[in-house]
């Protein structure tokens, strides 16, 4: 008996019981479209961090306070050191200590809400330099002007707001520049209005309300430290050697001989880059092989349903090995017909995962305002599909070989 033919047997067997073939690849299909989505995600999210992170320019440099991270329990700590402070600032600024720096600005993260004649909103509030956060960014006051370093050496109390925050407090028409609004328990005096450009790093500008981080860190948070420092080095190639200075400075700084007790570390693009794709690659693997056991269980109820059409199809056995069936064509063909049922139910959660995924992007575009771009994952569908034949394979092996091993006088006389 040819291939051809055995294959032609489970087709139209299948075909025969078509409920309980479409209830056997339900775990399958299932399965291989939680593998697409996830995978789809992850690596959407890649792209999407990767973008932002590349738009915030290649010669900036980041230097975080506390020990360098090594896993995501360890994120939580670094926000909370306090290791970097003033005098640190200032033997940064020394041209003899790191001469390729162009600037930098400390920042410091104020929680809290702003508010204005009753009108109360909740923005993202930065104690910063605004001069600074409009070179990075290359974005200029609508209305107004940015504070600058005479501001932050003698922390007075200014603001600069974005456009959401303006309506949320002011209205669409009402004049912002000159007003005082109240962060927390103190009032500031807007002076400049952000205009609508969007986001940066997932979060609008108009949310933004930046403040100098000097009066934030007096009079809203009581703390002497910074949570991040941004500087900007001349160029791409001065990288290297300007987080060589950095780290020479600080560590002559905090008395450290041995860097691997070093209390502060250094982010750059490329850094953030592999940081992020790891995070993500390992969150997405973890979440993708606990999705695959879904499979692993599809895969036992297509050993079960194939174990029952074993028994019911007893007599067809025996009858096919009296007219000279061997035990090998009885193999081919409930193997045929299990790798078949897991197959055809991943191509099904190939189209169903791809079809969710996009689905989901553009709701979440519209609902966030985030522009997440759907990514294709072959991976994945490479996945799906080895993994479905490889569980249709082990667990048709199994019903096969009961199969085959049936005596055909008894399955003839089977009722």
């Amino acid at each position: 008996m040819t291939i051809k033919h055995t294959f032609k047997i489970a087709v139209r067997s299948l075909k025969t019981n078509k409920s309980r073939s479409v209830l056997t690849i339900l775990g399958i299909v299932i399965g291989v479209t939680a593998i697409i989505f996830i995978m789809s995600l992850g690596s959407g999210a890649e792209d999407l961090i990767a973008g932002e992170i590349t738009s915030l320019g290649a010669d900036i440099i980041w230097i975080e306070p506390g020990r360098e991270p090594k896993g995501l329990t360890d994120f939580t700590g670094t926000v909370l050191s306090n290791t970097l402070k003033d005098k640190d600032m200032e033997a940064l600024k020394r041209k003899e200590n790191v001469p390729n720096l162009v600037d930098i600005a400390p920042a410091v993260m104020v929680p809290g809400s702003v508010a204005y004649k009753g009108e109360t909103y909740k923005p993202f509030i930065f104690g910063w330099s605004a001069e600074f956060f409009g070179k990075v960014f290359k974005i200029y006051p609508e209305q107004g002007y940015y504070f600058d370093e005479t501001a932050i050496r003698n922390k007075e109390h200014v603001a600069v707001i974005g456009a959401r925050v303006k309506e949320e407090l002011f209205g669409e028409f009402e004049e912002v520049i000159g007003k005082d609004i109240k962060i927390n328990s103190e009032r500031f005096k807007v002076v400049g209005l952000l205009p609508d450009k969007g986001q940066i790093f997932f979060v609008d500008i108009g949310e933004y309300v930046i403040i100098p981080y000097t009066t934030a860190r007096t009079y809203l948070l009581g703390i002497d430290y910074y949570n991040e420092v941004w500087a900007q080095v001349k160029s791409v190639d001065d990288i290297p050697a300007t987080i060589g200075d950095i780290e020479r400075t600080l560590r002559e700084r905090h008395n450290i001989t041995n860097p691997e007790k070093d209390d502060f570390y250094i982010l750059t693009q490329q850094n953030l880059l592999d940081q992020v794709g790891s995070i993500l690659d390992i969150l997405t693997a973890a979440i993708a092989a606990i999705v695959a056991i879904s499979l692993v269980v599809g895969g036992v109820g297509v050993m079960n349903i194939m174990l029952v059409s074993v028994t019911e199809r007893t007599r067809e056995i025996g009858l096919r090995k009296a007219l000279g069936a061997t035990e090998r064509n009885i193999v081919m063909q409930f193997l045929i017909e299990a790798t078949i049922l897991t197959l055809l139910g991943g191509i099904i959660g190939v189209a169903f995962g791809t079809i969710i995924s996009y689905a989901s992007v553009i709701i979440f575009t519209k609902m966030t305002g985030i522009s997440w771009t759907f990514t294709f994952p072959f991976f994945a569908v490479f996945l799906g599909f080895t993994v479905s034949a490889i569980v249709g394979l082990t667990f048709g092996i199994y019903p096969a070989r009961q199969a085959a091993k049936k005596n055909p006088i008894e399955a003839l006389r089977y009722e």
